[in-house]
């Protein structure tokens, strides 16, 4: 399993992580592996929505609006019937 080495933690953050990790009852290490995984997995999620909504976008872009619709055109075709 590949070693990740961070160095130059200001103390801050890591005595905030040192606390979150005793009262997840973790290691510190195992606790910045889940928060890594946290992160790259709500990483995923977002870059996941961003193409749904370009694709929502190109669909919705290719649908005539409803502006360009004669409707009364529509509903003498539709008596005529």
């Amino acid at each position: 399993m590949p070693t990740l080495h961070v160095r130059n933690v200001p103390e801050e953050l890591h005595q905030g992580l040192r606390r979150l990790a005793e009262r997840k009852h973790r290691s510190l290490s195992a606790e910045v592996i889940a928060l890594l995984e946290q992160a790259l997995s709500a990483e995923e999620m977002r870059e996941a929505q961003e193409h749904l909504l370009a694709s929502i976008r190109r669909r919705r872009s290719l649908i005539t609006s409803t502006a360009d619709v004669d409707s009364v055109g529509l509903l003498r075709e539709d008596r005529a019937r």
